[in-house]
């Protein structure tokens, strides 16, 4: 099953400045069977190669059209496959280690468009006020509609402490915003945490990292010993995580879950695209690292009350946790609908330093859900109409998504319809300020966070309860 595991990488939805989407693993090319190759369609791809060399208006390098013609080939596919040149898989490499150069961001291309799907904490464009749903429609004084999404990062790549200024629509506002951002290294802490007040723990994933799994379970020791006396509450915060290690999706599930229990599936056309993965060690160690890490967490982390926080920029990996996590009723889910993301890339070298990222599994969360293009619907729903006058961006905007399958899996949409557990949440307050909506550098939460003060208030009207998802 390790075996398997190691050749799939739950995605991002885009790349950061810097590499390529969240992180990934390495993936052996897979064997298929072999099929009769089209010849007429080869013939006119030979014909349209032969005018361009004979007849355009300058001379192009014939290594420079076969990678358009592999890069539009693969893009056309849907929005998360990708053809990787040398840079860009190098640089994806990198990024599994948490660290890479740029201005920290996640986007995705829609429809000729780059889109800030969410600003890493405490990085260049995070620091700028670069927020969700921001259109990025230029750099310098170059663009963006026509490039490619590859195009687009390499000119916002670049050497730490060299400047870039971007252009960017948004909503609700009349005219473009301008941004002057100073490249930096991105050191990505993947794991954050802060006892809240006696008894309320507070854990933070900013992305699934090869080191999730280990840093979560150092952050549950470290804030379980500080606490004087019972754990009453957790908030487990999966807000703008875009995805990306599978196995780290599983780590970070099972640190809360029962052993064996099952927490995510994965069905595609090959036998390695067909997965069930559990709370077991086998799942989500990686080789080099043999010992449990979650072996000697405390016994009731099992238990704890538990919420999970989520919003449109959970995505991938987030929503294997969450949907895990709701479908063993082991915590309350809340916040908005996540992004919908529901398939599995693998990434597949090519043998020359370029490989492919290709969506090669859908994957279902343990009581069978697709949340492709739905996402996971929490059990309580908070309103974030008045977060900024944001743009939400999920799955069902990108131009070619796959579909969901199961349309009517009325599954889907567990709890919000109605709020089983008779919570009312405050109303969002309106005169916070821009500043109070971000962390201070080096601060975990921020100063004004209505969503985990609902949480909070949420845990603590429970008392003793077991805050659970049963009633749904």
């Amino acid at each position: 099953m390790r075996g398997k595991l190691k050749q799939l990488g739950i995605l991002g939805i885009g790349v950061c400045m810097g590499i390529s989407a969240a992180v990934y693993l390495p993936a052996v090319a897979q064997s298929g069977r072999a099929t009769p190759l089209p010849v007429e369609e080869l013939r006119a791809f030979t014909d349209v190669y032969a005018r361009i060399k004979s007849d355009y208006v300058e001379a192009v390098d014939d290594r420079k059209l076969i990678n358009q013609a592999i890069t539009g080939m693969v893009a056309g596919l849907d929005p998360h496959s990708a053809y990787l040149d040398k840079e860009a898989y190098r640089e994806m490499q990198v990024g599994t280690r948490g660290q890479f150069g740029g201005l920290g961001l996640e986007v995705g291309m829609d429809d000729g468009a780059v889109k800030v799907v969410s600003p890493i904490d405490d990085s260049p464009a995070s620091r700028a006020g670069i927020k969700s749903g921001d259109l990025i429609v230029k750099l310098d004084d170059a663009f963006v509609r026509g490039m490619s999404l590859n195009d687009a990062v390499k000119i916002m790549r670049g050497k730490p402490d060299t400047q870039i200024t971007l252009t960017v629509a948004r909503k609700g506002e009349p005219k473009p915003l301008v941004f002057t951002l100073t490249r930096a290294i991105i050191k990505i802490q993947s794991v954050k945490s802060t006892l809240l007040e006696p008894g309320y723990a507070y854990f933070r994933v900013t992305q699934f990292q090869g080191p999730t799994g280990e840093a979560l379970a150092a952050a549950i020791q470290n804030v379980f010993a500080q606490n004087q006396g019972e754990m009453k509450g957790i908030v487990l915060d999966l807000r703008n995580d875009p995805g990306g290690l599978l196995s780290g999706a599983v780590a970070v599930s099972a640190a809360f879950l029962a052993k064996n229990d099952l927490v995510v599936y994965t069905d595609g056309r090959t036998e390695d695209a067909k997965m069930r993965l559990t709370a077991n060690p086998e799942n989500y160690l990686s080789k080099s690292n043999s010992r449990d890490y979650l072996a000697k967490l405390p016994a009731t982390i099992k238990d704890v009350p538990m919420v999970v926080l989520v919003n449109s920029g959970s995505a991938s990996a987030s929503e294997i946790v969450a949907g895990a996590l709701q479908d063993h009723h082991r915590a309350v889910i809340m916040g908005t609908q996540t992004f919908g993301k529901a398939s599995v890339q693998t990434i597949l070298p090519l043998g020359d330093g370029t490989a492919v990222k290709l969506t090669t599994a859908r994957y279902y969360t343990p009581n069978g859900r697709s949340i492709q293009v739905k996402g996971i619907v929490p059990d309580i729903e908070l309103d974030d109409g008045a977060i900024d006058g944001r743009l939400r961006m999920r799955e069902a905007d990108l131009s070619k998504h796959l579909i969901n399958e199961n349309s009517d899996n009325k599954s889907a949409a567990l709890g919000s319809a109605q709020n089983a557990f008779n919570f009312k949440p405050a109303a969002r307050p309106k005169d916070v300020e821009e500043k109070d909506l971000r962390p201070e550098p080096g601060a975990v939460i921020a100063k004004s966070d209505y969503e985990l003060g609902q949480a909070i208030a949420f845990l603590k009207s429970r008392g003793a309860t077991h805050t659970t998802a049963k009633a749904n």
